[in-house]
């Protein structure tokens, strides 16, 4: 049993992990309650699925440039203040969501400029924060603090969204939010606790120095030669491209409000027992990633969590076209259909749980500490505003076709996209990780 379970040596040898694993543990929970209840509160004002996908565009245009320019800054300055100076960013942001709430606004624009400042945040916060981990931990290390960090990722998607649906259904938007106000705190305050930690700089030969608190430059110039790095590793380029491929033809997001509220039944309840069953796969994976550890194919275990990513999404768009087709109780609940579509959503969180821990081990282990934190401005453009983009895709695909039609033809494009691109590229089937080829 211990050797399915997760390892959990990060925690026992690392205090500053163990603290900032906590810590947003507790506010990625907070985090998820104000997504959830913003896509909630947009269909609330415009019911309209195509409204509550604009949300993707007006998160990943900020997302794409903070991230870019965000993981540049993070390979120039010491990441400890670069990761807290944007942390207080996102809970300023955070609490004026909260604020419009309290206020009464119940202006979608007002929601979306919001968002957008939040998104901006999170594009530098997170590539630092993903920079920090392999100083913290060692590389040895990284497969297990990235299913770690797994855990602390489902479990905010799946008590977050669960909890979100109840709160607004019970105590109305503004409590939701300022629930997140208060625990985004515990995340300042692990970042707070971090010793200094100035990213190494290139020595005039291109390798690596020692850490320099000293300040470099930082323009178009530094991002320019992160793409550089990523153009010349084929496979590291490869877990972006595909992981993009399932996130824009697969995202099942921003069609949940219509499908809790018309075609299966229950709103908000509904909407937060479907996030959290993805969640809840994403924690299952984490919980028992012990296996994970030694599988070596790195690439094809990508390329397969994919393909079943896909082929869930499908089968769940097949249980919301059989909802669609009887009549919802006069309670508004079908819990005939809900279990169903909640386990196939619980599936593709496995499937993109296993996805992600290796795309991660891949991109991390690859790139040197100086061009570590734009590599993972990167990760976090294609993770984070890939589904922002399968958002509006989705949502735009809903309002021609209907969102069963939309989940289940974009779950078969996601499988024959990414099979498409292992024929252009059949060498990333081959990555080993005890042989890797960057």
């Amino acid at each position: 049993m211990p050797r399915l379970l997760a390892d959990l040596t990060p925690l026992r040898v690392s205090a500053d992990f163990r603290r900032l694993w906590l810590g947003n543990t507790l506010s990625a929970v907070g985090s998820q309650l104000t997504l959830v209840a913003v896509s909630l509160e947009v269909y609330k004002i415009t019911q309209s699925s195509l409204y509550v996908g604009l949300l993707g565009l007006f998160a990943v245009v900020p997302l794409i440039v903070a991230g870019l320019y965000g993981g540049a800054v993070a390979d120039a300055f010491d990441r400890r203040r670069v990761a807290l100076a944007s942390a207080a960013v996102l809970w300023l942001a955070t609490a004026a969501i909260a604020a419009q709430a309290w206020a009464g606004l119940e202006s979608v624009w007002v929601l979306y400029g919001l968002i957008a400042v939040h998104s901006g945040a999170v594009g530098i916060n997170q590539p630092t924060r993903g920079a920090i981990i392999p100083a913290l931990v060692g590389v040895k290390l990284l497969p297990a603090a990235n299913a770690l960090n797994m855990v602390t990722f489902s479990i905010a998607m799946m008590v977050g969204p669960l909890l979100g649906g109840v709160l607004v259904a019970q105590v109305g938007y503004a409590w939701t939010y300022s629930i997140d106000v208060v625990t985004y705190l515990a995340a300042l305050w692990a970042i707070w606790r971090l010793p200094p930690l100035p990213p190494e700089q290139a020595d005039d030969d291109g390798g690596a120095a020692a850490p320099s608190p000293r300040r470099r430059r930082v323009g178009l110039g530094s991002v320019v030669e992160g793409f550089g790095f990523l153009a010349t590793r084929r496979n590291v380029r490869m877990t972006f491209v595909i992981d993009l491929a399932a996130m824009i033809m697969a995202a099942p997001r921003a069609l949940l409000p219509a499908i809790g509220a018309v075609l299966i039944g229950g709103g908000e309840t509904t909407v937060g027992v479907l996030l959290a069953a993805t969640a809840l796969g994403a924690f299952l994976t984490g919980l028992f990633s012990g296996p994970l550890g030694r599988i070596h194919w790195h690439g094809a275990a990508v390329y397969w969590s994919v393909v079943a990513w896909g082929l869930c999404i499908c089968g769940f768009g097949v249980i919301v076209y059989l909802a669609a087709g009887t009549d919802v109780p006069d309670d508004g609940s079908s819990t005939a259909w809900l279990w169903p579509a909640a386990g196939f959503l619980l599936l593709a969180g496995v499937a993109d749980s296993v996805s992600g821990v290796f795309r991660n081990t891949i991109l991390q282990s690859a790139t040197p500490d100086r061009l570590r934190g734009r590599l993972q401005g990167v990760f976090i453009v294609v993770v984070a505003g890939g589904p922002r983009v399968g958002d509006l895709v989705a949502g735009g695909a809903a309002s021609l076709v209907g969102e069963p039609w939309t989940l289940m033809v974009g779950g078969l494009l996601c499988v024959a996209v990414a099979t498409g691109l292992m024929r252009w590229q059949p060498g990333f089937l081959r990555y080993d990780a005890r042989r890797p080829v960057p």
